[in-house]
């Protein structure tokens, strides 16, 4: 099961990774969705999940329970992470419909006699 969990995380992060390195706005939002899904999978994962378990202990105290609080921070981040896609979104959406293509450029707009040039 480790191992599933493991691969999943790290396909995640390279999808993440490789779609952020496109250039383009769309896939750089689909990449920050992956990196998040692989964060919330690996902080989830690490908060020993014990099958029928309470997320408290007993009043034996035998300490068989799963940690209540990666799953809180997991839901806060999905939430946030939501809020945050929804914002880039209409972001790149206005940066569409301004300029008429997704791509990022780092080197600033170009000029018609750059466009004529090459």
């Amino acid at each position: 099961m480790e191992l599933v969990v493991a691969s999943s995380v790290a396909a995640l992060t390279a999808g993440g990774v490789y779609l952020i390195l496109r250039m383009r706005a769309f896939a750089v939002i689909v990449g920050l969705a992956l990196l998040s899904y692989a964060v919330n999978v690996f902080i989830f994962a690490s908060g020993r999940l014990v099958v029928n378990e309470p997320p408290i202990l007993d009043k034996y105290g035998d300490g068989i329970y799963t940690d209540p609080l990666p799953q809180a921070l997991v839901l806060t981040a999905i939430v946030i992470s939501f809020g945050m896609t929804a914002v880039l979104v209409m972001i790149a959406l206005g940066s569409y419909l301004e300029s008429g293509d997704d791509r990022i450029d780092l080197d600033g707009p170009r000029t018609d006699a750059e466009d004529g040039a090459q």
